[in-house]
């Protein structure tokens, strides 16, 4: 027997035997009765501590409201970082004008 055919048999038999298991899998999936899962989440306001929110005030350096929690909604002020210098030793372009004809002459090779 040649070694195509038998490789073509063995395909038709293996999908055939995922495609009957996955029948089983999915109709099994189905017929499983459902558990519903509900939740019960409570809210609670834990008030941080002065000396965290001293640590804080002081590592932001920002003020802060008398009541802080886990979940307050007031706007916070937006942070800028510092520049930053990335580049390299001679990475920097060289100052100057490029010419519309040097640009279609780089295009055109």
């Amino acid at each position: 027997m040649k070694s195509d055919i038998l490789k073509k048999l063995i395909k038709e038999a293996v999908r055939e035997v995922f495609q009957e298991e996955m029948k089983e899998i999915l109709l099994e999936a189905v017929r499983s009765p459902k558990t519903i899962v509900s939740e019960n989440i409570q809210h609670t306001k834990t008030p941080i501590p002065v000396d965290v929110k001293r640590n804080l005030r002081n590592m932001i350096g920002g003020d802060f409201e008398t009541t802080i929690t886990a979940n307050s909604s007031h706007a916070q002020p937006s942070y800028t970082p510092p520049p930053v210098n990335t580049m390299g030793d001679g990475s920097s372009l060289p100052s100057g004008e490029v010419n519309l004809d040097q640009i279609m002459n780089l295009m055109n090779k």
